[in-house]
This record gives C-alpha cells, structure tokens and sequence, in this order.
C-alpha cells in the first residue's frame, strides 16, 4: 500500500469529489490508521482493528466514489457489494462470503498485473523469439509420434504410470539461409517494422464458464485447475498482426515466468492488510424497511454479515483469509430508515458514522468543471475526436446546474447522476452531427440550454423520464 497523510489523502480526492469534506476526512484517517498499525510490535498489531465507517446520505451525492477512489489512490483491493443481493444462509442467492472471495479476486488481480509488469521485459524478449520462429519457419520434419501414441501415453499418466519414452514432436531444420533472414526479420521487429504484418499463432482456447465450477469457486474450491493440470490444454490458431500477437505471447511467456504459490499468498496478505469492501444500501436490510415484509428475513442477512465484519477466516481457492483487518466501509440512503434501525451488535462494528450532504445548485456547478476529467471535459474530449470544438458558456453552466437541481428537488433525487442524463439530453443533436461537420465550433449558451430543455422545464411529466 502506498503510504500517504490524511491531508494528502483527502487532496487527491479533491480532484474527483466536490464537497463532502467530513466524510473524505473520516476515510483518510481510517486508511492511514492501517500505515500506522503496521509500524507497531507485531503483537499489539493483531490488537489494533480498522475503525469500520457508515455513511448515510441521499443517493448520487458521491458514497461509492469516495470509496472506490479511496482504494484506487492507496492501490488497495476494492470490491463493491449491495447488501440486498445477500439471502441468509439456507435460501438461494448469494452468500455474505463471497464478498471476501471477490476481494481476494481482485487481489489476485492486482498481484499478478504487478508481476507481469516487472518481468515484462523477459516476456517480450520471449515473445519476440516466438515470432521470429513464426514468421520465418524452419523445415519441418514428420512427428516421430502419432495420435494413438499421445492417447496411450495420457491414459498412462492418468492411470499413475510413467511415459513412454518418445522422440521430440516438433523438429524442425534450420538452415544457414533460414539463419540469416531471421536475424534480419529480428531487426525489423526491433525497430517496429513489421506492426502490422499477420501471423499465425497458437494459444490456449479460452475455458468455457462452467456453472458448476463457479458454484465450487464460491465453497472456496478451484476444480478448475485441479482438473487442467490432469488434462492437457487445447490448443487454437489465431491470426492476428504481429502487434497483437506479441501480447498474446507475452501474456503467455509472463505466466511461465511467474510463482503462481507465492503470487497467491502475496495476494492473501494485500487483502488481509490493505482490503476495502464498500457494503452499499446497508439501509435496505434493516428491520425498519417495510418493503421487505414477506421476503427473506433481513435481520438474517444482517446477522451473517455480522461474523465477516467482526473478523473470521473464509476459505477460498486460494488459501482461508482472515477478514480480521479488512475496511468494511458500509452505506445507504436511509431515506425511510435509520442507522439505529440496524441490530446494536452491527451497529457496534461501525463506529465511526458519517452523513453525507445533498447537493446544492453550487455543487453541480463545481461537479460539472471541478472534477479531473469533469463531465465537460469529457464531452468536449468527444467531440474534439470529430474535430468539432465544444465551447460552454458560464451562463449555460450555471443554467445546467439549476435546471438539475430543480429536477431532484421536483422528482427523485438521484444527486450527480442527474448532470449526466441532462447533458445527454442536451447535447443529443450535436452528437449526433458532430461526425458530419467539418471542423465545426459550437458554443453552448444558455439560450442553447433553455431551447433544448425547454421541454423538461415546462411539462413535469416528463422529468420521470430523465433517470
């Protein structure tokens, strides 16, 4: 995990949140709290649990950014779960585990992307061997060992016999012709000659999704590779341009050239000391919420949420993981409920409780410039792809602002989403002429804003449509 201050923290997501400045602080200091404990005695460190966080506040006003932002500044595994998609245990649906096992997935994500970036080089040395090979071929000579001989030999070996023994399957002669034009073919990869030239390649066919393999992947048992180191890999052609190919085969020199026993157990470790789960609409499995009477008891599901949040050890594919030291960072709308409302024994697991404002007129003007890649940014960085130059006044920002705050407060609020929707609406013929014109400048005014939503602005039953 990096290590950064609270302050530096809380300035780096700055750049991407507008406002909500009490919850942005409550999540640094829970996060640095993690680079502090790993600084103390190895004992009193087993002592010293994360401070979990509830966050209460309308939806869209920036619960699941901060989070999600939070975990992408430190580089720490983030999963996002909603709470409603749990069933107490003996009904069918997701169990409350599997939150942990799609953590260490995505540990296991970030482990091996690290790994394949630091023996890269080695694997695009490999790579670009292959491609020789493939691009100027030796003279092949006839397999020494037909089918039926590869058959008896894999049923040997199934059976816990030996192999035969048996003369290469792939010779090949290589002249001093061949010799040389692939020394000059190796020049012209290096230099970035050859790009766009085909090759044929072989790779391993894709394993096709097997429920039942999913459903085991969810016990903690991985039937997957257990039944691929019995059975040898099929093997497909692709053709594809030398660019393209040399991923495949990096990819494939880079799985050879990585401990995949120590990968897993780095990435247990990076879950166990630097995991965040975000449990989002918390508020929906409380025993205050009405609309679930009748369904599968929400207290239930509250009560096996309870043992993960508290600290226990789930068995996964890759080794038991101790849910001891993960953030749990929990949020919803308590719109019709209350965090009381959870059972105290949860309630107790989320000490620190913070709430989120709803957004005001000014916020939608910041959310809409502010922000790194703002969503004019964004718009003006897509039309600039047709070579037209998007142009937003300050009125028509400001106008945009009003006009979305106005639509929450007259219909469901759903907070910064609506600028999306809205901008969408209004910018919907300029993307779709922008291809067409020729280095065309547009500038949206207000004016421009009023005529294009005018209908909204006018006729309330068609805010319902706007999401």
């Amino acid at each position: 995990m990096e290590t950064k201050t609270p302050k530096q923290i809380v300035n780096l997501l700055n750049e991407y949140i507008i406002g909500q400045d009490e919850a942005k602080k409550a999540v640094a200091i829970a996060l640095y709290n993690r680079y502090r404990r790993m600084q103390l005695p190895k004992k009193m460190q087993e002592d010293i649990t994360p401070k979990n966080l509830l966050m209460a506040g309308p939806t869209g006003v920036g619960k699941t950014e901060i989070a999600r932002r939070l975990a992408a500044i430190v580089q720490a595994p983030f999963v996002k779960v909603e709470a409603t998609k749990f069933t107490e245990v003996g009904y069918v649906g997701r169990d409350v585990e599997s939150m942990v096992r799609d953590l260490v997935n995505e540990a296991v994500r970030m482990e091996e992307k690290d790994q394949f970036d630091r023996v890269r080089a080695q694997a695009a040395k490999e790579a670009n061997k292959t491609l020789v090979r493939l691009l100027v071929p030796g003279i092949k000579h006839e397999k020494r060992q037909n089918q039926m001989q590869e058959m008896q030999d894999m049923m040997s070996m199934l059976m816990g016999g030996s192999q035969t023994d048996k003369q290469p399957t792939d010779q090949e002669e290589v002249t001093d012709d061949i010799r040389n034009q692939r020394l000059t073919v190796s020049e012209q990869l290096n230099k970035g000659l050859l790009e766009n030239r085909e090759v044929t390649i072989e790779v391993e066919q894709a394993p096709k999704v097997n429920p039942m393999g999913d459903m085991m992947g969810q016990m903690g048992l991985d039937m997957s590779s257990m039944l691929s180191d019995l059975v040898p890999k099929k093997k497909v052609k692709r053709t594809l341009p030398v660019k393209d190919a040399r991923e495949v085969l990096i990819q494939e020199e880079s799985h050879k050239l990585i401990d995949y026993d120590t990968l897993y157990q780095k990435a247990i470790e990076r879950t166990t000391n630097n995991g965040i789960i975000f449990i989002d609409e918390i508020d929906k499995i409380t025993s205050g919420n009405k609309k679930n009477s009748g369904e599968v008891s929400r207290e239930g599901v509250q009560r096996d949420i309870l043992p993960i949040v508290e600290g226990s050890t789930v068995q996964t594919k890759y080794g038991p993981v101790s849910t001891d030291h993960i953030l749990f960072i929990a949020a919803g709308a308590f719109a019709e409920t209350k965090p009381s409302d959870l059972i105290p024994e949860l309630q107790g697991r989320f000490p620190i409780r913070v709430e989120l404002n709803a957004l005001s007129k000014d916020d939608f003007v910041k959310i809409l410039k502010d922000p790194a890649d703002s969503l004019l940014e964004q718009y003006v960085a897509l039309l600039h792809a047709d070579s037209v130059k998007l142009i937003f006044t300050q009125e028509a920002i400001d106008r945009i602002a009003q006009i979305a705050y106005d639509v929450n407060q007259g219909t469901d609020n759903i907070g910064a989403r609506r600028l999306a929707t809205i901008l969408e609406k209004l910018l919907e013929d300029v993307l779709y002429e922008g291809p067409d014109m020729e280095m065309g400048e547009i500038t949206v005014t207000e004016a421009y804003v009023n005529e294009k939503l005018s209908d909204i602005i006018t006729n309330k039953d068609l805010t319902k449509f706007i999401l």
